[in-house]
């Protein structure tokens, strides 16, 4: 820089050379200037004297280049102070400089004074820390004159609430609902009939004189097809005798159906005279001729011969017998076995889409979540349902132990023998117990008689003498340290092992975790046990070993 100067000294400039000089010095002096000024931090608190439960503000202001990253702690880094909230960083910029402030909103049910600890501010990677500052918490006065004193009421047993069960309910109606509206629509219903499936179920006669009165309207002469005219026309006729005389008549040539329909009227079983029947066997031979000769008789002939077919049609229909009694009741059973068969097709149709729908659902569901979970799913798990369903998050003994869980621990009645009451104060122990498998989860704190330090080696003893007396067998166990998420240290002891089944004489692959903390004049200890192999109790103790907090000071 200070060769530039003197290079600039030597030089010399006109007037505008002078300005743009000017502005190149000043980027130089701003560029060195900021670039490399060192980052500030420092904290305050708005009092250092509070009452149980009231909230102090704590301020970490940094100042800094707009182009460094600063990262404010989070959680529960303040203890034994605990964060109510933190609020949003307030930013204010000056030229190239940021001022951030950060403030926190801390406070402390216990009465004492307590050391709000130094709070580490990452900068670009670096580390800058705050000052400690000393918080006293002063209890609120009770006149118990004025004011009596009551005992402490015993627990009192909630129901788990099922607040949203009726979400589930509404889910399943929902689900049937439109599984029975796509069956209804699709297999149930009546659907509309088309103008073919109208004509189909119509008598053979009304149809026969209908399908005709078609044919008159139709543009077949006029485009010269009479072979497609005359087929119609010996088609319509050939199935009402079929239908309605109940002749074979479709497969039959022109010689072998007039003599069938002879055979009839000989018998008496149809009654027409033999000028019909004579009438009938010449259209059928002009037709044969037309469709196989390639004839072509004159229009009014083919029109005549349509009109003919229509008397010959009501002609055999009033020659018919009248049908006895028996043969309508057959006919009636014959159409009531009809429409069963149709309900019971219906009736599988529709219990096939359903099994079928039940079939794809479980194999997306394996696909996606798979077997186990589907199982589990389906059939039910214990642990599933525990590590599902709606957490709680509590204070246990004292000094306290934090741990979020899907049950609540219950606290368990702890009679101290002689021999220990010298040496324990107090012992407060909480429990939750699962009715099926080795799933327990355990807190306790000890207050001890005397300031001395937590003897952890005689607790794991303990532990282990327990297991050996409730029948545990092939017991492995590891030791590690362990931390909570706000910094405070602890002893891990884990490991596996075969442990028997309440009320049974079977013994079980389990897992245990103890993890132990204390100061002097006490200890805390958290104890949880699963089955080995239960993925979703190892979910469970993740969790709760994620969010143990424990206050390490009387």
């Amino acid at each position: 820089m200070e060769g530039i100067r003197s290079k600039i000294r030597n030089t010399k400039f006109s007037p505008s050379r002078w300005g743009v000089l000017f502005l190149v010095l000043f980027s130089l002096n701003s560029y060195f200037g900021y670039s490399q000024s060192e980052p500030k931090v420092s904290s305050e608190v708005d009092t250092t004297f509070i009452k149980i439960g009231e909230q102090i503000k704590f301020q970490v202001i940094v100042e800094a280049d707009s182009t460094d990253q600063v990262i404010f702690p989070e959680g529960q880094t303040f203890s034994p102070l605990e964060t109510v909230e933190a609020f949003a960083t307030d930013t204010t910029r000056k030229n190239d400089r940021l001022r951030l402030a950060k403030t926190y909103a801390l406070t402390q049910f216990d009465s004492g004074s307590y050391k709000l600890p130094t709070q580490r501010i990452e900068i670009n990677g670096k580390g800058f820390f705050t000052d400690s500052l000393q918080i006293n918490v002063a209890t609120v006065p009770v006149d118990t004159l004025a004011q009596k004193m009551f005992d402490i009421k015993p627990l009192i047993e909630v129901e788990k609430s099922y607040s949203n069960w009726w979400k589930w309910v509404l889910g399943i109606l929902l689900v049937l609902l439109i599984l029975g509206g796509l069956l209804y629509w699709f297999v149930l219903r009546k659907k509309p009939l088309t103008e073919e499936e109208k004509v189909a179920l119509l008598p053979p006669y009304d149809r026969a004189l209908m399908e005709l009165k078609k044919l008159e309207n139709s543009k077949y002469l006029i485009q010269d097809e009479y072979k497609q005219y005359y087929s119609e026309l010996t088609d319509i006729v050939r199935s009402y005798l079929e239908e309605d005389v109940n002749v074979s008549a479709l497969e039959s040539t022109t010689d072998q159906l007039i003599d069938k329909l002879e055979l009839m009227t000989d018998a008496g079983e149809l009654e027409l005279d033999k000028d019909t029947i004579f009438q009938f066997k010449r259209i059928l031979q002009t037709a044969d001729l037309v469709k196989f000769a390639k004839s072509k008789p004159d229009t009014s002939v083919a029109e005549q011969d349509r009109k003919s077919i229509e008397q010959i049609v009501i002609k055999t229909h009033d020659a018919l017998p009248e049908p006895t009694e028996e043969e309508l009741m057959e006919q009636a059973e014959y159409q009531e076995e009809l429409e069963r068969k149709k309900q019971k097709k219906k009736l599988i149709i529709a219990a096939a889409s359903f099994i079928g729908f039940l079939f794809l659902s479980a194999a997306v569901a394996i696909g996606y979540y798979g077997w186990e979970y589907s199982k589990d799913t389906v059939l039910g798990h214990p642990t599933k349902e525990l590590l599902e369903g709606e957490w709680v998050s509590s204070s246990y003994g004292y000094p306290p132990i934090i741990l979020e869980s899907p049950e609540v621990l219950k606290r368990q009645k702890v009679n101290l023998p002689a021999e220990l009451k010298e040496s324990i104060k107090e012992i407060q122990a909480f429990e939750y117990r699962s009715n099926i498998g080795l799933f327990t989860v355990g807190a306790t704190s000890i207050t001890m008689t005397q300031l001395e330090e937590p003897k952890f080696e005689q607790s794991v003893e303990q532990m282990m003498t327990n297991f050996e007396k409730m029948g545990a067998k092939n017991i492995i166990t590891k030791e590690e340290e362990f931390v909570t998420i706000s910094g405070v240290n602890g002893l891990k002891v884990y490991g596996s092992g075969k442990f028997p089944i309440p009320d049974s004489d079977e013994l079980l692959r389990g897992k245990y975790a103890m993890i132990l903390f204390g100061g002097k004049g006490f200890q805390q200890n958290i104890m949880v046990t699963w089955i080995d192999g239960d993925t979703y109790a190892e979910e469970i103790v993740d969790r709760m070993l994620t969010t143990l907090e424990v206050k390490t000071e009387i």
